[in-house]
């Protein structure tokens, strides 16, 4: 992969409409795959076989195998593989998820809708992930019998956020000690690893999203359900079809969340660059790094004050960078001056959910989780995808050292 700026033309004119450096983009991707992914396209045509067909079983046993795990069932969303995870578990009304408030608002509502309850807890400020301490001291207080959980703890659903897996030794140890099922939300980490093991096969169960701008990504929504288990396994399969095993006869109430033919024949295409793809990430990342660090911007607490903090990666982690975030006090300020220069930035997430105004009867307050809003108003993530320029990168840091000067 080239990182020259072939066209010939200035870095900072518009593209497409967009910002010059935009924050994604796709049809970079596109033109080096695209006589692939149009061939594969073709035979799903040609096949007409757009429900299930044998490209859905390919792309499972295929990432099966790069998960190093022993099912991966295909579904129509990252959603819906949390939603089908929680339901194979067997968890639903008046039980209770232990999960962090600071992620996506589909960790959430997939525990709403099955009928349990998410309880929130607390972030790390190094890796923004689900603090396993914060999550001790709830399963405490469910052992205990304390009125304050309200709802019997059955599942903790640790997120992958950005990229990389939480602690999960100490996750495991959780398991352990409370026997509650560990579902890992890995939605944003296809590849990440701890300890040489690959998000997917760390918990009971893990949900991944192909979404478009996911690391490995469909052409639409997509999703999948990895699991060791195969009594799960076959769970997950009859209830994303309606709750059947055999055509017409439905065992339980399930759902019509199944994987397209048309995306699993795409995301066989994708799959075998993945890997490549995401070194590419960490390569993108590290020289973020020493950028930032020439300049002379970079903070070593968690908390930015004059300059700017990196993304911090647990030793014992592999990152993929599915994001990089930064973060940086006058952040809005910061992302008005990216933008005015044209230069692409997003804001993952603004707002934690315990404050959404959709969850209030949760019974949260803001202060509850206090690490999680300050990174709401701190984090900015900057261009990561793997066809971004050296030079496009330059531009970038350049910027953001004169809005930090």
């Amino acid at each position: 992969m080239r990182d020259g700026n072939e066209s010939g033309k200035p870095l900072l004119e518009p593209v497409a409409g967009g910002p010059a450096i935009p924050m994604l983009d796709l049809s970079r991707e596109y033109q080096l795959l695209k006589p692939e992914l149009l061939s594969a396209t073709e035979r799903v045509l040609n096949a007409q076989n757009f429900i299930l067909g044998h490209q859905v079983a390919e792309f499972e046993e295929a990432a099966a195998q790069f998960c190093q795990t022993g099912h991966a069932i295909g579904c129509s969303s990252g959603t819906d593989a949390l939603w089908l995870s929680l339901a194979a578990a067997a968890i639903g009304p008046d039980d209770a998820v232990v999960t962090t408030p600071f992620t996506f608002f589909a960790t959430a509502s997939s525990i709403l809708r099955t009928g349990a309850r998410p309880l929130f807890a607390d972030i790390d400020p190094r890796s923004l992930n689900l603090d396993p301490a914060c999550a001790e001291r709830l399963l405490k207080q469910d052992a205990e019998g304390l009125e304050a959980v309200r709802g019997r703890i059955k599942a903790v659903m640790p997120v992958h956020l950005y990229g990389q897996v939480g602690e999960w030794d100490r996750f495991e140890a959780l398991r352990d000690k409370f026997n509650v099922c560990l579902i890992e939300d890995a939605a944003q980490s296809f590849g990440a690893a701890w300890d040489g093991r690959p998000a997917g096969s760390l918990g009971d169960l893990a949900a991944f999203s192909f979404y478009p701008t996911k690391n490995l990504s469909a052409c639409g929504d997509a999703g999948m359900v990895t699991t060791g288990d195969a009594r799960l396994a076959e769970r997950l399969k009859m209830l994303r079809a309606h709750g059947m095993r055999r055509r017409y006869h439905h065992d339980e109430v399930g759902w019509n969340c199944r994987l397209d033919t048309l995306q699993a024949a795409l995301l066989l295409v994708k799959i075998k660059y993945v890997a490549d793809r995401n070194r590419r990430r960490q390569t993108l990342a590290n020289r973020y790094d020493e950028l930032f660090k020439a300049e002379g911007l970079v903070e070593s607490s968690p908390y930015p004050s004059h300059g700017l903090v990196l993304p911090w990666t647990h030793p014992r982690s592999s990152h993929v960078f599915h994001q990089y975030v930064i973060r940086v006090l006058r952040r809005n300020a910061l992302l008005a001056y990216l933008e005015a220069r044209r230069i692409g930035s997003e804001v993952y997430y603004p707002l934690p959910l315990h404050l959404q105004e959709s969850l209030l009867n949760l019974g949260y307050r803001r202060g509850d989780f206090p690490e999680s809003e300050r990174a709401a108003d701190e984090v900015l993530a900057l261009p990561v995808f793997p066809e971004l320029r050296f030079e496009e990168q330059e531009v970038i840091v350049k910027a953001i050292a004169g809005f930090l000067s």
